[in-house]
């Protein structure tokens, strides 16, 4: 294993900026844990996607994650063999070599056909849902969220007795970005992923990155900029907790016990946002905790 990543170190100078490093990684890397990587709006295969891509690679070699989850708009343009093989199967070879799988989440610039495609591993679904270790990640359609995709969640998270339950899919529920939340998506997912305990959700399609305040409980990030970038895009208000928009970025994430671990990436390997979250469960019992000490000792 040491030998395979010291390999994917070696192959990095082609793409990656002269001053990039993974000296920041702060994750924990610990037996067992949970470890992927955050994507979104990845697709261009031109040379700032390969930036990142190598970015990844220099990061991956510290922190060895298992799998990725791609938040849309996998692929720009057109959609033949080739494009398949420029825009995802070039630029994150030495990951898929290493068998680290994707999935991937469909964006509004992507064929639905995309669910064929074996690598995505959407298996022929629109959405499915899939667990690793203590985590159950549900990947929603947001393009069309019709009656029955919205049946089929509810299902879904009411059957799941996982420790965490994280969401994603490409239309964000919380941005200060330009073309703004959708609030209609919000008002259909939101209850639901309260009602049976969701604790975060991945979102791209605004080409930044964000991170808000918990919003009823849940922590909502933003990644749409593996690729593409709007910089000075982001209008930072009460409900932010970080934002980044002045290069393209991606996220590296771990999950151990009821602790997920987070950094957020720029293309030339600075650390833009970091924190350790952990599930609403837990979050809610300190809460409940911290408000009931004081009144230990209390006079009657």
């Amino acid at each position: 294993m040491k030998a395979h990543l010291a390999m994917i170190v070696g192959v990095l100078a082609a793409w990656a900026p002269a001053h990039a490093t993974a000296q920041d990684m702060r994750l924990p890397v610990m037996p067992n844990s949970v470890r992927f990587l955050v994507l979104g709006d990845a697709g261009t295969g031109d040379r700032q996607q390969n930036e990142v891509a190598a970015q990844i690679l220099r990061y991956y070699a510290e922190f060895p994650f298992t799998f990725a989850i791609m938040l849309g708009d996998n692929i720009y343009g057109k959609e033949r063999p080739q494009d398949f093989a420029q825009k995802f199967e070039r630029p994150y070879k030495r990951l898929l070599d290493a068998g680290v799988k994707f999935h991937a989440a469909l964006g509004n610039h992507d064929d639905p056909n995309q669910r064929y495609y074996k690598p995505f591993h959407l298996d022929g679904k629109r959405y499915r849902t899939f667990k690793e270790g203590n985590v159950r990640f549900f990947i929603l359609d947001s393009n069309y969220l019709d009656p029955e995709q919205v049946k089929w969640l509810e299902k879904e998270l009411e059957a799941s007795d996982s420790e965490w339950k994280i969401a994603y899919f490409h239309h964000p529920l919380y941005t200060t970005a330009r073309r703004g939340p959708e609030v209609e998506l919000r008002a259909i997912l939101e209850p639901l992923f309260v009602k049976h305990g969701v604790d975060a959700v991945f979102a791209g399609h605004e080409h930044v990155y964000e991170r808000f305040k918990p919003q009823k409980g849940i922590h909502h990030f933003l990644a749409g900029g593996a690729a593409k970038l709007r910089k000075g895009d982001t209008r930072r208000g009460p409900l932010t907790a970080a934002a980044f928009d002045r290069d393209r970025s991606f996220m590296i994430v771990e999950i151990i016990d009821n602790k997920m671990f987070f950094q957020a990436i720029s293309r030339t390997g600075a650390v833009i946002d970091e924190g350790i979250l952990t599930t609403r469960e837990t979050a809610e019992a300190e809460a409940t905790r911290a408000a009931v000490l004081p009144l230990v000792g209390s006079p009657r």
